[in-house]
């Protein structure tokens, strides 16, 4: 697959989502996905970039085409294995050269997972019951000495809080 190929394939992927979603692309939006600065595939990339620059505002369009381009990723890989290995092929021909494209699948959502805040709250929760049973437990069946504390308690408190920042960790948005 060569460039103009993997660019093809990419940009009718997307519009044919930009369809399925009810959010039809423009000529224009289409054409800023073959944007480079590197040849001149795209025709004029100055003259396009300031015709694109007068009509849109760029992080609404990146953020439209990363969305679409995700769905549509992930569309194909439910549909049908093989086109999304004519994605992934797609992908790795561009990474050999510097291409708008590339910049507009890579971006990361702004959006937070949904229940993103729950999960937070519910595992500090969790961590202060537990916490809480743990020093039950201390206080009702005689855990009292220092030593006792050192084996018992304070693993299980650094145990506890190494799970919490794990879980802190999964509830960010993932890289893509």
């Amino acid at each position: 697959m060569n460039t103009k190929e993997a660019k093809d394939f990419l940009v009718g992927q997307t519009a044919q989502q930009a369809v399925i979603q009810e959010s039809a692309l423009s000529d224009l939006e289409k054409r800023m996905m073959y944007f480079t600065e590197s040849d001149e595939s795209c025709g004029n990339p100055i003259q396009l970039n300031e015709e694109f620059e007068a009509q849109y505002d760029t992080a609404e369009y990146e953020a439209k085409i990363a969305g679409l381009m995700k769905n549509a990723y992930k569309r194909l890989k439910e549909e049908n294995p093989e086109t999304k290995r004519l994605w992934d092929e797609a992908i790795k021909t561009l990474f050999k050269g510097d291409h708008y494209i590339l910049v507009l699948w890579n971006q990361v959502p702004a959006e937070r997972p949904p229940h993103d805040s729950l999960k937070l709250l519910l595992s500090g929760v969790l961590l202060v019951a537990i916490l809480g049973v743990a020093i039950f437990f201390a206080e009702n069946f005689g855990i009292k000495s220092a030593l006792a504390q050192r084996i018992i308690l304070y693993p299980l408190i650094v145990l506890l809080a190494v799970a919490f920042v794990k879980l802190l960790g999964r509830a960010r948005p993932p890289k893509v």
